[in-house]
């Protein structure tokens, strides 16, 4: 199993929410491409960078993630507010390995196969869960579908993998929700990303068990509950 450390771009800060409320910001770091570079000196081999103002309409950074990407030194998965085939093509111009696309995604399956089918094996979809449900918009609207649902609909499209996000999980450190994660595992014909809730290792070691083939980590690498070289080390593939 990957470990992947997450790079949250907010108001040009890299910023860590609790809950996945963007009225709860337990951590702001000037410099993001020297927190991506710090990562990279830890020993990680791919980050996972995040938009948050174009996911939530209130702007973008795209000047910041594409001097990331460029001078980073490792690939990077991309994702926040990608709801349009230009902003795939400019993602992939600036050099990201991978495009993180969640909401229109979700909201419109047709569109998600056309991007699939025209940059096969490079498209990641995102879906951030609470319990069971499909939530999209930064979080904030509930779809009408659960997630293993969504996979049915979609299991014939080449996408790169599947991220899964446990939204009541995100930033609190209390343990992965291992009983979704087991589930999306079994379900999905696509490498399964998990993210939310890790506070420890023996989380990380709980998610390889049960096939997760990576997992993205934030708020346990920046409050130092997780030893970044440590954990570098022991998941690196």
């Amino acid at each position: 199993m990957l470990a992947i450390p997450a790079i949250d771009l907010r108001d040009g800060h890299c910023v860590q929410l609790v809950g996945g409320d963007y009225s709860k910001e337990a951590v702001r770091l000037d410099e993001p491409l020297r927190v991506a570079q710090r990562w990279v000196a830890a020993g990680f081999s791919r980050l996972h960078l995040v938009d948050l103002d174009a996911a939530t309409g209130r702007g973008n950074n795209r000047d910041l993630l594409r001097e990331i990407i460029t001078r980073a030194g490792v690939p990077a998965q991309v994702g926040g507010g990608v709801r349009t085939e230009d902003a795939i093509d400019t993602l992939v111009d600036d050099g990201a390995d991978r495009i993180v696309v969640g909401t229109r995604g979700v909201e419109e399956p047709e569109w998600l196969a056309e991007q699939a089918l025209r940059a096969p094996g490079r498209i990641v979809l995102a879906a951030d869960v609470k319990g069971r449900t499909v939530v999209t918009r930064g979080w904030a609207k509930e779809s009408s579908r659960e997630i293993l649902e969504l996979l049915r609909e979609l299991q014939d499209l080449p996408l790169a993998g599947l991220l899964v996000t446990a939204v009541q999980k995100e930033g609190k450190m209390q343990g992965t929700d291992l009983a979704l994660m087991a589930d999306v595992v079994d379900a999905s014909p696509w490498p399964v990303i998990a993210s939310g809730g890790v506070g420890s290792m023996q989380d990380l070691r709980s998610l390889e068990d049960r096939g997760v083939a990576a997992v993205v980590l934030g708020m346990a690498l920046y409050t130092d509950a997780l030893d970044a070289r440590i954990v570098a080390e022991e998941f690196a593939e």
